[in-house]
C-alpha cells in the first residue's frame, strides 16, 4: 500500500515542489485548499488528477480535524502560513493566528485524530532577525525582527513543546531563503528576475527595490522541500538548519540577474526607502552541518544556477504571453 501524505500550502511555492517529489516517489498525495473566490493552482496544474485537493483552513479547527480523519496520512507537512515578511507589519493580528495559533490547531488536530503521524513543521531563518552568532545553528538563540518572525518563533516552539509533552513525531526545518521560478512576484528575488525580463523584452524601464546591503543565503526550492521528507524518515524526530552556508547581498542577485541578460543593472535599479522594512534583518547565514550530517543532504544547486534559472524562466513566460497580458503582473 502506498504511503499517504497531506500538505497544507500544496499551491505554494515549497507546496508544490513537495508535492512533485512526492508523487515521484509514489505516494498518495493530498493538499488542503482555502476555499477563495480565485483558485490559485498555477503551480500545481501539472499534479490536477494525482493528487487530491481537500478544502481546510488553519483558522478552523474543525475543517483541519475532518480532512486528518479523512485522510488519514502518515506523513503532514504544514506549509501553509503568512510567509510575505512585509505584509506582517500590515496584519500582524492575522499573521499570528495563521503562523502561530494555526500550527497549535494543526498539532492538537493531529493528537486527536492519530498521534502516529508524523508531522514537519516549516519553520523560517526569520527567527534568528537580528544575529547573535554567525553562521546560525539549530542552537542559535532567537531575536525576531518581524511579526512574522515572532509567529514563526511560537510555531518552533509549540512544535518541541508537543513533540516532548505528547510524543508526537514532530519535526521543524528552520529553512533559509529558498527561491524558484514557482515564488511569488512579491518577493524580491522574483522581483528582480521578472524585472529583469520586462527590461530584456521592453515591458518596463526600472525596477525598485529596498536595502540592496541585505544578506541572505539563498538557495533552491526543489532541493529544500527534499530536506523536509528526509527529516521525517529519521529514527528520531529532531530539528535541522537547511540552508547553503553562503551568504549573498541583494546587489549580489541584482549584478547576476542583469548581467545574465546583458544588462547593466545600475541604469535600470531605483533605490525606495518605502520598501525599507521597519526592522531590518541585515545578515542570514545558516550553517547546515547537522542535515549534511544526519540527514546526508546537500543542495544541488548553487547561487548563480538559481538567479540564471528564475531569469530564463521569466524571460521565457514573458515571451510566449500576449503583449496586453505580459504588460501586466500575472504571477
Amino acid at each position: 500500500m502506498s504511503r499517504r501524505a497531506l500538505i497544507t500550502g500544496i499551491t505554494g511555492q515549497d507546496g508544490s515542489y513537495l508535492a512533485d517529489l512526492l508523487v515521484d516517489k509514489g505516494y498518495e498525495v493530498s493538499g488542503v485548499v482555502r476555499r477563495s473566490s480565485a483558485a490559485n493552482l498555477w503551480r500545481i496544474e501539472h499534479l490536477l488528477g494525482r493528487i487530491h485537493l481537500h478544502p481546510a483552513d488553519l483558522l478552523d479547527q474543525l475543517s483541519l480535524i475532518k480532512v486528518i480523519d479523512e485522510v488519514r496520512p502518515h506523513e503532514l507537512y504544514n506549509l501553509a502560513a503568512m510567509s510575505f515578511v512585509p505584509a506582517s507589519w500590515d496584519q500582524p493580528m492575522l499573521t499570528g493566528e495563521f503562523n502561530a495559533q494555526g500550527v497549535t490547531r494543526v498539532l492538537e488536530a493531529v493528537r486527536q485524530v492519530d498521534p502516529a503521524i508524523r508531522v514537519y513543521q516549516a519553520s523560517s531563518s526569520e527567527m534568528f532577525g537580528k544575529v547573535r552568532e554567525i553562521p546560525q545553528t539549530e542552537l542559535t538563540p532567537f531575536y525576531p525582527r518581524s511579526p512574522y518572525g515572532v509567529s514563526k518563533v511560537f510555531a518552533h516552539y509549540i512544535t518541541v513543546n508537543y513533540r516532548e509533552s505528547y510524543d508526537l513525531f514532530a519535526v521543524s526545518g528552520i529553512l533559509f531563503n529558498h527561491e524558484s521560478p514557482r515564488r511569488g512576484i512579491e518577493f524580491v528575488t522574483r522581483k528582480v528576475t521578472d524585472g529583469v525580463a520586462r527590461i530584456k523584452l521592453g515591458l518596463a524601464d526600472s525596477v525598485s527595490l529596498g536595502n540592496l546591503d541585505a544578506q541572505r543565503d539563498w538557495g533552491f526550492a526543489g532541493d529544500y522541500v527534499r530536506a523536509m521528507w528526509l527529516m521525517l524518515q529519521q529514527e528520531r524526530a529532531d530539528d535541522y538548519v537547511i540552508a547553503t552556508g553562503v551568504s549573498h547581498a541583494v546587489r549580489d542577485l541584482v549584478e547576476i540577474a542583469f548581467g545574465h541578460a546583458g544588462l547593466d543593472w545600475k541604469k535600470h535599479v531605483r533605490t525606495d526607502p518605502k520598501l525599507l522594512r521597519p526592522a531590518e534583518v541585515d545578515h542570514l547565514i545558516g550553517d547546515p552541518s547537522k542535515a549534511k550530517r544526519q540527514l546526508e543532504w546537500t543542495p544541488a544547486v548553487d547561487f548563480t544556477a538559481l538567479v540564471t534559472m528564475m531569469v530564463d524562466a521569466d524571460l521565457a513566460r514573458l515571451s510566449t504571453e500576449p503583449r496586453h497580458i505580459a504588460n501586466a503582473s500575472t504571477w
